[in-house]
């Protein structure tokens, strides 16, 4: 029995894998003697963060021999909730993200704390969730590590969702279609035809990791997304339904901050000679709000890592 049945796409494009029909069991003797990581980058989150923990250690993980889930370890980026009590009572390895890696300037945002999370764990893939979810259910991480369990020519894996409205009647996707989508489209289309390149949720081989920057703010999804595709390939690539994603929506002002960084993150990989240091955003309360795209190097590169 297959782990996952490939649909045929475009020439060119990010190919879906269907989610995998097998047990936690056989896609556990799947491993092969192969390790694996979820890592939860987290800042006050103790709304949700718990019940995701627990949904991971109860489902994944075994007490008393190798389970699916080697590892679970929430990284908490100065929360000052209780979303770290709550988490390591549920089950999870908490790590402060400012312990990772000492010796390293200290940085910001969502980038730095995925980066972080590579030397923070041990795994050879890495499973990557957000901890805002309201719809996170075990099967997240099974349909995200099944692909590269099957496929040794896969490096990364990203999950798509439907995204119904909130109780505000908001929804969704605002930036990945009218920002991150064009973009894509435009510079980079083999890249165009992923279903939310903008998700948290991902899985990738620590050997794909370990060999890419990785911008601090929040383009950085985008810019792993381009740099797999020049580092390995379309193929190296696959995508996979998670089902249903509910979560926290930004506001419109904060999506207009997300849309600038991501913007010159794109653009920036796409060979144009950006001003130094960027333009700010200023939006229409008048208020100026810094854009970056500073990156962290490769993990290889860094001596105390290594």
């Amino acid at each position: 029995m297959s782990l996952t049945n490939s649909s045929p796409q475009t020439e060119g494009s990010v190919r879906i894998v269907e989610p995998s029909q097998l047990s936690v069991a056989e896609l556990t003797a799947a491993k092969a003697g192969r390790t694996i990581s979820v890592c939860l980058p987290a800042r006050n989150e103790q709304e949700t963060v718990a019940q995701i923990v627990a949904d991971i250690a109860d489902n994944l993980m075994a007490p008393d021999n190798p389970g699916l889930v080697d590892e679970l370890i929430l990284l908490d980026d100065g929360s000052t909730d209780r979303t770290a009590v709550l988490a390591k009572e549920a089950g999870a390895d908490v790590v402060s993200v400012e312990d990772v890696l000492p010796l390293e300037l200290p940085g910001r945002g969502k980038g730095n704390v995925l980066w972080r999370s590579i030397a923070a764990s041990t795994g050879d893939i890495i499973v990557w969730c957000d901890t805002d979810l309201r719809s996170f259910t075990p099967a997240y991480v099974t349909g995200l590590v099944a692909p590269l369990l099957a496929d040794p020519s896969l490096s990364m894996v990203k999950g798509f969702y439907d995204r119904p409205l909130d109780e505000a009647g908001r929804g969704g996707g605002r930036t990945t279609e009218l920002v991150a989508r064009p973009l894509l489209s435009m510079f980079f289309p083999p890249l165009a035809t992923i279903r939310q390149p903008l998700g948290g949720e991902a899985s990738a081989t620590r050997e794909l990791l370990e060999q890419l920057p990785f911008i601090e703010s929040y383009g950085v999804e985008s810019a792993l997304l381009i740099d797999t595709l020049r580092l390995a390939g379309v193929d190296a690539i696959a995508q996979v339904d998670l089902g249903i994603r509910q979560h926290r929506h930004r506001s419109l002002l904060s999506l207009s901050e997300q849309a600038s960084e991501i913007l010159a993150v794109v653009l920036d990989r796409a060979g144009l000679d950006l001003p130094s240091p960027l333009p700010p955003l200023i939006n229409q309360l008048g208020e100026v709000k810094p854009v970056f795209i500073a990156a962290r190097p490769p993990m290889n590169t860094i001596s105390s890592y290594r």
